[in-house]
């Protein structure tokens, strides 16, 4: 199965139909083989599917930064030419000779104005920000389903082999791997990262550790 995005495809195909093939000759060993990695590939390309459809979230929420990181530059753009304005009126008030009062006015206009646009440009920065928070939270998200993919595919791969070698213990192995991708398919479904968690408290106890030695 392929698509835009992440593709699931590799051992699925290749694994099923060589297993099908072996498992036809009324061999309850090879048709629970050809049963279990049935399975196996179906889950396997459903967490494919998950996994390209974050990934395409995470474009679009990058992109959507992208736009308002731009409108919020165009909008300080338009504050500092507001501000030049506002720079020349107060030089054209202090001439002598000039309506004070009228550049007085401007300057006081100018001033007023620059405080709409700073809000609107800063309201823009925060969509912004936002959008870029989204987007790494859907990469990430994508990440997991690829890790849950691909323990899929290796438990695929090994189910083909087991076929061929009919070892009893390489059938173990392969459970445990099919299990770790259901696993983790799990977790990347409930949002929950255990994996970065414990990457992230090791150097926050490292550091602790090192702070409370000094």
């Amino acid at each position: 199965m392929s698509g835009h995005g992440f593709h699931v495809h590799g051992p699925h195909d290749h694994a099923v139909e060589h297993v099908a093939q072996g498992g036809g000759h009324g061999d309850s060993f090879s048709n629970n083989i050809a049963v279990m990695t049935a399975v196996l590939a179906t889950v396997g390309a459903l967490f494919g599917y998950l996994g390209g459809a974050t990934q395409n979230d995470a474009a679009l929420f990058k992109n959507n930064a992208a736009i308002a990181k731009t409108t919020a530059a165009n909008s300080w753009n338009y504050y500092q030419a507001k501000s030049n304005k506002q720079n020349l009126a107060e030089l054209a008030a202090s001439l002598p000779g000039v309506d004070a009062a009228k550049y007085k006015a401007d300057v006081a206009r100018y001033e007023g104005e620059k405080g709409g646009i700073k809000k609107e440009a800063e309201k823009y920065e925060h969509e912004s920000d936002v959008w870029n928070a989204k987007s790494e939270r859907a990469l990430h998200s994508h990440h997991q389903w690829a890790l849950a993919t691909t323990a899929e595919q290796i438990a695929i791969s090994l189910a083909a082999i087991v076929l061929l070698t009919r070892r009893r213990w390489l059938l173990r192995v392969t459970y445990v791997v099919a299990v770790i991708g259901f696993v983790l398919g799990a977790f990347a479904g409930l949002h929950i990262d255990p994996i970065g968690a414990l990457m992230a408290s090791g150097p926050a106890t490292h550091e602790a550790g090192h702070s409370a030695a000094h």
